[in-house]
């Protein structure tokens, strides 16, 4: 958001914050966010774990493979991404709202 807030209805969430792990997801890319350590979400260990503990009781929901090792790595990463994709999607709501002529509801 243009405060700096995470925008939780972004799509390109694609409805994470909002799943059986919602609570989870919201408190790891919170911490990942608002990080100010190096590497970025270095410190959101716990936050990670906790999200990803969660999403591993549903693999079929979060497409994970029993075998993927990938869940014990660290998904800074993907957050990072996803930190980019909501950015330029706010970005992208925000110039289409200011061209319109139309009021926004």
């Amino acid at each position: 958001m243009p405060n700096g807030d995470i925008n939780w209805n972004c799509p390109c969430l694609g409805g994470m914050a909002t799943g059986p792990c919602g609570y989870q997801f919201r408190s790891a890319f919170s911490c990942f966010h608002y990080s100010q350590t190096e590497p970025k979400g270095s410190d959101c260990y716990e936050e990670f774990q906790q999200m990803q503990e969660c999403m591993s009781k549903y693999p079929t929901l979060y497409g994970l493979d029993k075998d993927d090792e990938k869940e014990d790595e660290f998904a800074g990463d993907e957050f990072a991404e996803l930190e980019r994709q909501v950015e330029e999607s706010d970005k992208h709501d925000k110039d289409s709202g200011s061209s319109s002529k139309e009021p926004s509801s």
